[in-house]
């Protein structure tokens, strides 16, 4: 896959789109109480999964106590995510895996970018008055220019919950327009904070919208609502962009991020997207994970695999 035929060039509203919309709970939670109980992934499926996650991971710090010298570490380890001696006791000391990329505020872009240099892991920088996207209109675009003239690679932008809240869906698709063009070549997630949303028929007009406006990927949250990521949610999310690439042929990434924590949430994750989109979104150019603990429970998962015992979890530091 390249990366520009990854670009989503998006389309014209088309309101009769939302129209057929709708969305019945019930079926819904059945289908994702399968997902990871139907059949299991192990030993060496189960180590490729775990591998597959970390290369996926956009390793994030949202702390307003972030210091320059953590966002440096962070990204030593976002070019360096597993110990070599766990990979060559695994028997892929070789292969050279990162995580997917590194999330900042935009005033950590410059350190990230430059403890990045060389490793091939872009920077991503959440934007437009991340989380709640309240500010004025033209400080969050501009927020957007700054960070990509800083060197982020991808923008993560929050929507103005409101518009889905009241079903203003032409102001949802003009506002991420906006945004997409202010990203100029940096790929753009768009964060819908799903979990303030109402409903899940809210959520899958909310991501239609998205994507015909231009959004690289769809995104379920900050991290920072009451409610993240969930299976459900993500079931509704991803049967949108199947929907929208048989009308449009354009491929979206989802990105679910808030409360995947751990190796087994993840190889549930990555199963529920190789079976509702095919093997072409098991790659970062299609599909993350918003986390960071996420990783260090994979790479503790790994050294058991490869020593027969579990290790302590300050072991393996995120920085």
């Amino acid at each position: 896959m390249s990366s520009e035929s990854l670009v989503n060039r998006g389309t014209a509203f088309h309101a009769e789109w939302l129209e057929g919309i709708r969305v019945n709970k019930s079926a819904v939670e059945r289908r994702t109480s399968t997902i990871g109980t139907r059949r299991s992934v192990k030993k060496d499926s189960q180590i490729a999964y775990m591998l597959k996650a970390i290369s996926c991971i956009d390793l994030t710090t949202l702390a307003g106590d972030d210091t320059l010298g953590r966002v440096k570490r962070l990204a030593q380890k976002a070019a360096s995510p597993v110990r070599h001696d766990i990979m060559e006791a695994l028997g892929v000391g070789d292969m050279r895996i990162t995580t997917g990329a590194v999330c900042v505020y935009h005033e950590m872009v410059p350190e990230a970018v430059a403890g990045l240099k060389g490793s091939g892991v872009p920077v991503a920088a959440v934007s437009t008055g991340f989380p709640a996207g309240l500010a004025p209109m033209e400080t969050r675009l501009e927020e957007i220019r700054r960070s990509v003239e800083a060197g982020a690679g991808e923008i993560d932008i929050v929507v103005t919950r409101a518009h889905v809240l009241t079903g203003n869906w032409q102001a949802l698709y003009d506002e991420v327009k906006a945004f997409k063009e202010a990203c100029g070549p940096a790929l753009m997630k768009t964060i819908l904070a799903t979990g303030e949303h109402g409903n899940l028929t809210q959520v899958g007009k909310a991501s239609m919208v998205a994507m015909m406006a231009g959004s690289d990927f769809i995104k379920t949250s900050t991290g920072m609502e009451g409610v993240n990521a969930t299976l459900p949610v993500s079931l509704v999310m991803i049967r949108q962009i199947r929907d929208f690439y048989e009308r449009t042929g354009q491929k979206v990434g989802y990105k679910p991020a808030g409360g995947i924590k751990t190796a087994k949430d993840a190889v549930t994750y990555l199963t529920l997207i190789k079976e509702e989109l095919g093997r072409d979104w098991l790659e970062p150019e299609l599909f993350r994970f918003g986390a960071s603990s996420l990783l260090g429970d994979l790479e503790r998962q790994l050294e058991y695999h490869a020593t027969g015992g579990y290790s302590a979890s300050y072991r393996h530091p995120m920085g």
